[in-house]
């Protein structure tokens, strides 16, 4: 492999700044899916389309036909979070910068460092004729971090998408360094906001503080009767419809190699863990369900002082699902709890955003050994199972199909997903063109089988 090359390649697509949930970053995000067509243009792939609606489009891309293999699906996406706080980067997010053989950008590792991985992968198992050992089919979409529906309606209209016999969504990582990890569930998302309104305009707080409701306030202690100190969340029906880990399961993840308290200096770089103590701290994040609040809007924020007591305020908050919760009975169930505690001086409005539902995977495929192959063959180790608190809300419609969903990746757990100054390990790339084409390779000759 040239390396040089590749990275050159792969800063291109990092520095178009494809922020999904930004509007002012819409042609931003073309831009990226126009820099991946050209890639699978260039890889002679005979389909490349761009899949429209009513959002950022999906990039699809075809094979040549190889009668008789099979056929991989493979999924990634090409948007990326915001980057706030940017003072907080070394360098900037959209200028890729390689220090200490680590590779920082926004996207480094979520996601386009992982698509690049199997766009490359894909190349190197290419004939002298250009075509591949089986079918590959690609499916990258540009609304992963802000919840739209493209995909979504895309795959509910011509579900003969995930028609294949394997999909892989390259967009997790390893356990920890050295070990590899194939992930046996996902949690779900309900992202919503809260809107609570208490008068009809901002007033003076000397003339009217004491007397007059303020929204903020009321907004700060709602959310706080949503979530007890200790971290149970108070939403009837929500720990009711937790379905637990199974006592197989509770057994691998006590056998993995898990310190608490490298995992609070070195992951969470904070002073405590908080959370329902009763619970360990893998259950906390891997299969219980979880209430955040990600910003608060309201009243005076700028510099100086303003005495005003504001009219409304707002929240964004979400809960992270686990297996038998699913996204829109928990909206209807955060809704009802919302107006329930509410004062009656206050109106609230509970708005849902987006979300998607909790995902299990039965890793018993065999798919699942040829990917435990490639890794040992690269990496040296055999894929651990174990789940992950984050969520990719397309997963079960990629399971829809019937074909087993490999979720899998090469990245670390220092990685700093949605944080700045992400990164990705520059050999962890090498290493995944390697896996994912030695996957494919593989499984052109067994997965038919």
């Amino acid at each position: 492999m040239d390396h040089d090359k590749l990275l050159a390649e792969l800063n291109q697509f990092l520095a178009i700044p494809s922020i999904s949930t930004l509007p002012a970053h819409a042609q931003d995000c073309r831009r990226a899916a126009g820099w991946l067509m050209e890639q699978f243009r260039a890889l002679g792939c005979p389909v490349v389309e761009l899949l429209e609606g009513d959002g950022h489009p999906v990039v699809w891309a075809e094979s040549p036909r190889i009668e008789g293999k099979p056929t991989v699906l493979c999924y990634g996406h090409y948007d990326v979070q915001p980057v706030d706080p940017l003072d907080e980067w070394v360098s900037p997010p959209f200028e890729p910068t390689v220090r200490d053989g680590k590779l920082y950008a926004r996207g480094a590792v979520d996601d386009k460092g992982q698509v690049f991985t199997l766009l490359k992968a894909y190349q190197s198992v290419l004939g002298k004729d250009g075509k591949p050992p089986l079918n590959v089919h690609f499916i990258i979409e540009g609304e992963e971090e802000c919840g739209g529906r493209v995909i979504f309606d895309r795959l509910r209209a011509e579900p003969e998408r995930t028609a294949v016999d394997a999909v892989i969504v390259a967009d997790m990582g390893y356990y920890a360094p050295g070990m590899p990890a194939v992930y046996t569930g996902l949690r779900g998302l309900c992202y919503a906001e809260i809107h609570v309104r208490t008068l009809q305009r901002d007033l003076h707080s000397g003339s009217y503080g004491g007397v007059a409701p303020n929204a903020m306030e009321t907004l700060v202690r709602l959310l706080a009767d949503l979530k007890s100190r200790s971290g149970k969340i108070n939403i009837p029906k929500l720990y009711k419809a937790v379905e637990p880990p199974t006592k197989a399961e509770r057994k691998a993840w006590k056998g993995l190699p898990f310190d608490e308290r490298e995992f609070l200096k070195d992951e969470v770089t904070g002073k405590a863990l908080v959370g329902l103590k009763q619970y360990s701290a893998l259950e906390r994040t891997w299969a219980l369900p979880t209430f955040e609040i990600h910003g608060i809007r309201g009243g005076f924020t700028g510099e100086g002082a303003k005495t005003v007591i504001p009219a409304q305020a707002m929240a964004k908050v979400s809960l992270r699902l686990v297996p038998n919760q699913e996204y829109e009975k928990v909206g209807k169930w955060l809704t009802r709890a919302v107006k329930d505690l509410a004062p009656k001086y206050a109106e609230v409005e509970v708005k849902l955003l987006h979300g998607g539902n909790p995902v299990l995977c039965d890793v018993s495929h065999p798919a699942f050994t040829v990917l435990d192959e490639a890794f040992e063959a690269v990496a040296g180790a055999r894929t651990v199972p174990v789940r992950a608190g984050g969520s990719i809300p397309v997963v079960p419609e990629l399971q829809r199909g019937g074909a087993p969903v490999l979720l899998t990746g090469i990245g670390l757990p220092d990685d700093g997903l949605h944080s700045p100054n992400e990164k990705v390990t520059v050999q962890q790339l090498w290493d995944g063109i390697e896996v994912f084409g030695k996957f494919f390779t593989r499984f052109a000759e067994r997965g038919a089988a």
